[in-house]
């Protein structure tokens, strides 16, 4: 197979996260939007090391599997994978995916349970925030509020119809994509963000619905760039109408009343304002105004209360949430009956899985596990170490996200819960002010997994047993490793599909420290340098890794020229000829100062550089 070729192939299988396994007769290529059973067309990209992957050009034949959708925006809109499939298909294929990739790892140890994957309770209407985008759908286009199109950084696609959120969700983002329309049919210059130029007023729009109590949070995301002034958000400054010039304090109030007039099966609570003027097409905070009501709203899980902030982590499927939770607090539970089976100092047998839901002044799991200390690590609003606080002596939590610890320690007083304590910080950092040494573990990072340096720290405590979840399970899987190389095992595992539709999924993974025979003895192994190499392996992170850090962060492509370059800068090992042309008399390109700054933050996550 040759780069440029076009080949047409059976879709074999879709590996995590969307990549579908192309068979043809020419040799096996890897595309991303396709699946399983589909006849599909496509143009070879790169062929590395006998592995090509390609774009996807056309599906001449659909799979047997496939049934229509009900979304109108599927294919287009890059939100949703499998829409078009049953949805006991989609859980088939996630499950094959989780257990393909912990197989990878864990065909290293005797044997591990695979509990398959668990269902979300609900299929639609299911998602608890969203982050829509404004833009245009085609260059110059009227203006466009929903979901990036599929493969594209720029354009955007009015989501109006959009199946994976309730139908308030539609309203509002139909009621702010026409408030703003109209003004910029009356001449008000209220563009959107060009991400290419800098330039332009409005970005995101945030929504936030709590599941069980119905409450609803509004964040409108802008620069500071004022509409319908002079300045970078006005080109044509000559279009605008003579008419006398609107405030943005007119602008905000209009679009607040719009909001309040709507005819919701929730309640607006909040609607705020966040100023962000960053280069990266992010959510976040410079400066937040409070337009109207409050900043936070409230969601119960599992009978309890947490307060909720525009951006304190959650799980953006609240009934979902419960069944992750619920198979975590399972893994807990069995590990600690099977210590106090063993005679340890652990509370009797544990009761029935109903009565195993904490609620706040009762220790509902058994009595208090004497002497246990809990450590849940990213932690975001603290909903595990609160269902973990009835059952442990004390919980301590840390999340880097400031917001979501202040909304933590507020939520454990909601709950009545004392023993909980939040730390606001890195937890690489934080793990070294600690005085006090876990018991238990338990992880939740954001999909990036684990810095390598905290990981290492995390398994210097030797603690008997962790509790890994993960929303990423190519994170997971690498973390394993090393888990496995310093003395754990998995014990337990299992898929749960949080995420609908979507190419993402939840893994729980229960590990377990392997126990000393006290006997020494001596392995010898034998390590193929060829394979090695194949492995591309610079350190603690491959070349794709970090290419693949910068996309997830900033939506930009480096090459390994460009990484290599940085990495001789950083006095890191490169390849001898890594600066050289292909071709002779031809100029190398040197690394942009903008792309530079992108890898030297890939180095320092993977632990390769220090943090300057």
């Amino acid at each position: 197979m040759k780069k440029g070729q076009m080949i047409e192939g059976i879709v074999q299988r879709v590996d995590f996260p969307n990549k579908g396994i192309v068979v043809s007769e020419e040799g096996t290529c890897v595309v991303k939007n396709a699946l399983p059973g589909q006849k599909v067309k496509c143009s070879v990209n790169k062929v590395r090391k006998g592995k090509a992957e390609g774009r996807l050009l056309e599906v001449t034949e659909p799979s047997l599997l496939e049934c229509k959708s009900p979304c109108p925006h599927f294919g287009i809109c890059g939100g949703c994978t499998y829409l078009s499939l049953p949805y006991k298909e989609q859980l088939r294929i996630k499950e094959e995916q989780v257990k393909r990739l912990l197989d990878s790892v864990l065909c290293r140890q005797e044997s591990y349970q695979f509990e398959g994957i668990k269902a979300s309770p609900v299929c639609f209407g299911y998602r608890n925030k969203m982050e829509f985008s404004f833009g245009d759908e085609v260059k110059d286009g009227p203006l466009s509020l929903g979901m990036h199109k599929r493969g594209s950084f720029y354009d955007v696609v009015s989501v109006t119809d959009c199946q994976i959120v309730d139908e308030d969700y539609r309203k509002i983002l139909r009621c702010v994509r026409e408030y703003f329309a109209s003004l910029q049919e009356q001449g008000v210059m209220v563009s959107f963000y060009h991400r290419l130029r800098h330039v332009g007023y409005l970005r995101h729009l945030l929504v936030r619905k709590a599941a069980k109590t119905g409450e609803i949070l509004i964040a409108l995301v802008t620069t500071t760039q004022i509409p319908g002034k002079c300045g970078k958000d006005v080109e044509n400054v000559a279009e605008q109408t003579t008419k006398e010039p609107i405030s943005e304090e007119q602008i905000l109030d209009g679009m607040k009343r719009e909001l309040l007039s709507l005819s919701l099966d929730g309640k607006i609570v909040g609607i705020l304002h966040t100023k962000n003027d960053s280069v990266a097409d992010v959510v976040r905070s410079d400066e937040t105004d409070l337009l109207y009501g409050q900043d936070y709203f409230y969601e119960e899980l599992l009978g309890l209360k947490f307060k909720i902030s525009q951006f304190s982590f959650f799980q953006t499927n609240s009934r979902g949430a419960e069944v992750l939770y619920q198979t975590a607090r399972e893994y807990i539970m069995d590990f600690i009956k099977t210590s106090a089976e063993a005679g340890s100092t652990v509370a009797e047998d544990r009761m029935s899985e109903e009565e195993c839901v904490p609620t706040a002044g009762s220790v509902a799991l058994g009595e208090k596990v004497q002497g246990k200390v809990v450590f849940d690590l990213y932690s975001g609003t603290g909903t595990i170490a609160q269902l973990m606080a009835p059952v442990a002596k004390k919980v301590i939590g840390v999340e880097i996200v400031e917001e979501a610890v202040e909304a933590a320690k507020k939520n454990t007083e909601l709950n009545g819960l004392h023993n909980c304590k939040f730390i606001a910080g890195d937890v690489l950092k934080v793990l070294d002010t600690i005085e006090e040494k876990p018991d238990i573990i338990i992880l939740d990072p954001p999909r990036d997994g684990i810095h390598p340096k905290a990981l290492d720290k995390i398994i210097q405590y030797g603690v008997d047993h962790i509790l890994y979840i993960s929303c990423k399970p190519t994170s997971l899987v690498r973390d394993l490793e090393v888990f496995l190389e310093r003395g754990y095992r998995v014990d337990r595992a299992v898929a749960v599909d949080q995420f609908p539709w979507t190419a993402n999924v939840e893994t729980c993974v229960l590990l377990s420290r392997k126990k000393s025979s006290g006997k020494s003895t001596k392995i010898e192994i034998e390590i193929d340098l060829n394979e090695a190499d194949r492995r591309e392996c610079i350190g603690t992170a491959t070349y794709q890794e970090i290419k693949d850090y910068v996309w997830e962060h900033y939506q930009a492509k480096i090459s390994h020229l460009y990484i290599a370059q940085i990495k001789k800068k950083c006095g890191l090992e490169v390849g001898e000829n890594f600066n050289k042309p292909k071709t002779e008399g031809n100029k190398v390109p040197t690394c942009p100062p903008e792309k530079e700054r992108m890898i030297r933050e890939a180095l320092e996550y993977f632990g390769m550089i220090n943090k300057e």
